[in-house]
């Protein structure tokens, strides 16, 4: 389903590319190493950040917090945002309105 949002979905995805980019090893999340990683090129590398990061739009209308790597991406309802933290510090957030 996905969550409820405001603003263009191809811009919301566009911008959670950008954010999820930002956590190191977020390939874990698709049970990758960094090996294989490090072996894809920038453009593969690219796709598989596009995947994750529709994956997670929809996985986040059911789960509120989804562990990505050594990060976090969590959806506030209540601020209409998508945070995305590594530890307690937050990187990034990404605007659903």
């Amino acid at each position: 389903m996905g969550v409820k949002h405001g603003r263009d979905y191809e811009g919301i995805l566009t911008d959670l590319t950008q954010a999820l980019s930002r956590i190191p090893d977020r390939y874990v999340f698709f049970e990758m190493d960094s090996e294989e990683w490090s072996r894809l090129g920038e453009a593969e590398q690219l796709e598989v950040d596009e995947a994750l990061a529709e994956d997670l739009f929809y996985a986040l209308g059911e789960e509120s917090i989804i562990p990505v790597g050594s990060g976090v991406v969590i959806h506030d309802k209540d601020q209409h945002r998508i945070h995305i933290l590594i530890g307690e510090e937050e990187l990034t957030f990404v605007p659903l309105i």
